[in-house]
């Protein structure tokens, strides 16, 4: 079954204003049988968005509008494709219960969720260690080292795999090396390989899926899947429940990398 798990919408803040329809009719073009719309959810409002137009997550107000339009695409295209309503949710160190409050307000609604780690706690203040090249090798001069930056993203990736988020915590771990987004910017080879082990290990442990996420090929200063393809295969071996997601942020990007990656799901 060809089954797309991570995927935006117009609602995204960052993304483009692409409809839904546009993405689902080329999902069922590209033959695709399942797919989940994984909006970024909102951010905890007690919570400074670090970005520069802190347009990290979706605005509170629309949740509410983005669930009956998935609702209502789901009874509209029942026939065609399976549609599920998701979301990604960002692990923040220190917002736990906001976060756990949130899926409690909204997870007898959500049919799939990805929980994912974009920002870092580093000296008291957060960054989005995915928004730029710039910004990565900035906070790489506040903590010392690409090395010692990586080590944080992955003990940050644990804690999420760790934390109590309650009932609906979600069940997939997204893209758990995007630490690797600026690889070919800081030309560091950095040996990772234990810290993405025991990511694989403890997503084992708990019965969690991993995104098999296609996005990285498509970033210039990554050129690979998150994880890279060797993982891919390390986690199929460890019987975790591998899903494909493109992360698109755009229609034309539906599937974007599909055919690369698709032999090792």
């Amino acid at each position: 079954m060809k089954r797309n798990g991570h995927i935006h919408t117009p609602f995204c803040p960052h993304g483009t204003k692409d409809s839904f329809e546009q993405y689902i009719e080329q999902a069922i073009q590209a033959g695709f049988e399942d797919i989940t719309f994984t909006e970024h959810a909102p951010l905890p409002t007690n919570f400074v968005d670090p970005t520069p137009l802190q347009d990290s997550g979706m605005q509170p107000k629309d949740v509410d509008t983005y669930i009956k339009t998935l609702q209502n695409l789901q009874v509209q295209y029942a026939n065609n494709i399976k549609i599920r309503i998701g979301f990604e949710v960002d692990y923040i160190m220190g917002y736990e219960e906001e976060t756990k409050q949130w899926l409690h307000t909204y997870g007898s609604v959500i049919d799939d969720a990805i929980l994912s780690v974009h920002f870092l706690k580093i000296n008291g203040e957060y960054v989005c260690i995915d928004y730029s090249d710039s910004v990565f090798m900035d906070t790489v001069q506040k903590v010392g080292s690409v090395e010692r930056l990586y080590h944080m993203y992955y003990d940050t990736v644990q804690q999420s795999i760790e934390a109590d988020l309650g009932t609906f915590k979600p069940k997939r771990i997204g893209h758990p090396t995007l630490i690797h987004k600026f690889q070919h910017a800081h030309q560091e080879t950095i040996d990772d390989h234990e810290q993405i082990e025991h990511v694989l290990q403890s997503i084992k442990h708990h019965n969690y899926e991993l995104d098999v996420n296609s996005a990285g090929y498509a970033k210039k200063f990554c050129l690979e899947s998150y994880p890279p393809i060797r993982y891919i295969e390390h986690a199929k071996q460890l019987q975790i429940p591998l899903v494909f997601g493109s992360d698109a942020h755009q229609a034309k990007d539906f599937d974007q990398f599909f055919e690369e990656l698709q032999p090792y799901l």
